[in-house]
């Protein structure tokens, strides 16, 4: 009997051994570089909106709206989102009425920034538009808000991707009450 017979079967025990462990980590960093790491579009919504004041022209369809509005950027990526600034506007009937501008800004990994943002209204450019008196003398006003933010994603050092999340909510506003009696966000 040799004393060297029983080697063989352990060295190749441990290339075996060996070999799974390494597929194991190759199967585990692409299910990592699949699920976590994989980029996603952030997520642009209109948090609050508030009437500061509404002040009405001499004609009854004329008046001018200053808004608060609270613009929520949501980054669900393990990396980086940095936008260019980017112009919201508000429009009745696709015609704008009001603009302003979400600032250029970072947000962080799993993150969410916060603006507030002015807004002033004005029924100038609605002069003939189509159920617009009809609306005001009802007393609502519907209004659509739309913003493309575009920005990149920065994962790690080496991976970048450009994403342009977009804003597209409908704003339902009580021209009696003063108030936002609805704010749907699609």
């Amino acid at each position: 009997m040799s004393p060297y017979k029983g080697r063989g079967i352990g060295w190749k025990t441990s290339y075996t051994y060996i070999g799974l462990s390494l597929i194991l980590k190759i199967i585990v960093i692409i299910v990592l570089f699949q699920t976590v790491l994989k980029i996603r579009k952030p997520k642009v919504r209109l948090g609050a909106v508030v009437v500061q004041n509404i002040n009405t022209g001499p004609i009854s369809s004329s008046f001018n709206i200053r808004l608060i509005i609270e613009v929520t950027i949501k980054n669900t990526n393990f990396g980086h989102f940095r936008y260019d600034e980017t112009r919201l506007n508000i429009l009745y009937n696709g015609i704008v009425v009001g603009q302003t501008m979400i600032p250029k800004s970072k947000v962080g990994v799993y993150k969410t920034e916060r603006f507030a943002l002015y807004v002033a209204i004005s029924s100038d450019a609605l002069w003939g538009s189509h159920n617009f008196n009809n609306n005001v003398n009802s007393g609502v006003l519907f209004l659509t808000s739309q913003a493309r933010v575009s920005g990149k994603v920065r994962l790690i050092i080496w991976k970048k991707e450009k994403k342009s999340p977009e804003l597209s909510c409908a704003i339902t506003i009580n021209l009696a009450t003063q108030a936002i009696s609805e704010l749907a966000c699609l």
